[in-house]
C-alpha cells in the first residue's frame, strides 16, 4: 500500500465514521475500487485508521469524559460490544472484512431499513434528551444494537441511532452517544488488532498507518460538526438511498 493509498483511505474513513453509511464497509469498497491488494497489513490498516476519526470525538467531547454519568452510561453500553467482538474477532478478520458482497448486500439491506425506519418514526416530546438520563438498560441495549455492526456494510453509527432513538431517545442525544461510545469501542479494537498483529509488519507500514491515521482524524473533525447541523432539520433517508445506489453501483459495475 502506498502512500497515497493511505490518504485516500484516510479520507474515506473521517468522511465516513459517523455517518450512517459504514465506514469499514466503504474501506472495504474503496480497497477494492483502487486495487489495493488484500493483506493482513491491509485488514489491520481498515480497523486502525478508524481511531484516527475517533480521536476528533476525544477532542471535540473533551469534558464529556470526565462527567462521570456519561462514562458510567459508556460503559454499560461498551461491555456487550467488547465481549462479542472479543469472541468474533478472528471470524471478523479471516472471513468478515475480505467480503465485498457481504458490505454490498448489508449496504442495500441497511439502507431499505434506514429508509422505512425514518417513515415511521416520530420523536414525541418526551423523548430523552440528555445523555446523562439515558436507562441503563436502554444504554445496554445500544451496545447489542453496536455489536451487529461488525458485520461490515451495516454501520456502526447507523445501529447505534437507529437503535437509539426506536428507545425513545433524541435525535441529538443519541447521535452525540453515538460519537462518545465510538472511543472506547474503537480503541478496544484497535489496540486489540494492533497487539496481535504489529510484530509482522515493517516500519515503513507503520508510517503509511501514521498518514491514514492523521488523514482521517482531519477529515473527521468536519464531519462530525457536518452531521450535528443536519440532524437538527433532517432525517437519515439521504443516507438510506444513498447506501442503495452504492451497493447496486458496485454489484453490477465492479465486483
Amino acid at each position: 500500500m502506498s502512500i497515497v493509498d493511505a490518504i485516500i483511505l484516510g479520507i474515506v474513513e473521517g468522511v465516513t465514521e459517523f455517518l450512517p453509511v459504514s465506514s469499514t464497509g466503504h474501506l472495504i469498497l474503496a480497497s477494492h475500487l483502487f486495487g489495493i491488494p488484500q493483506s493482513s497489513f491491509l485488514t489491520t490498516f481498515e480497523i486502525a485508521i478508524q481511531l484516527g476519526a475517533i480521536l476528533a470525538v476525544v477532542v471535540l467531547y473533551f469534558k464529556s469524559f470526565f462527567n462521570f454519568a456519561v462514562l458510567k452510561r459508556l460503559f454499560v453500553a461498551f461491555v456487550p460490544t467488547a465481549l462479542i467482538g472479543f469472541v468474533l474477532y478472528s471470524v471478523l478478520k479471516t472471513y468478515l472484512l475480505n467480503s465485498e458482497m457481504l458490505v454490498v448486500v448489508a449496504l442495500a439491506l441497511g439502507g431499505v431499513a434506514l429508509i422505512a425506519f425514518e417513515l415511521w418514526h416520530r420523536e414525541d416530546e418526551s423523548a430523552t434528551k440528555e445523555i446523562e438520563a439515558i436507562p441503563y438498560k436502554d444504554a445496554f441495549l445500544i451496545g447489542l444494537c453496536q455489536s451487529v455492526a461488525i458485520i461490515p456494510g451495516v454501520s456502526r453509527s447507523a445501529a447505534t441511532i437507529v437503535g437509539g432513538l426506536f428507545l425513545g431517545i433524541s435525535r441529538i442525544a443519541i447521535v452525540e452517544f453515538s460519537f462518545l461510545l465510538a472511543v472506547p469501542t474503537m480503541a478496544a479494537a484497535t489496540g486489540y488488532d494492533l497487539l496481535k498483529s504489529a510484530h509482522l509488519f515493517s516500519s515503513d507500514q507503520f508510517l503509511t498507518l501514521a498518514v491514514g491515521f492523521v488523514v482521517s482524524f482531519i477529515v473527521a473533525m468536519l464531519a462530525i460538526k457536518f452531521l450535528l447541523s443536519y440532524v437538527r432539520k433532517h432525517t437519515f433517508i439521504p443516507f438510506g438511498v444513498y447506501r442503495i445506489i452504492i451497493a447496486v453501483l458496485f454489484f453490477l459495475f465492479i465486483i
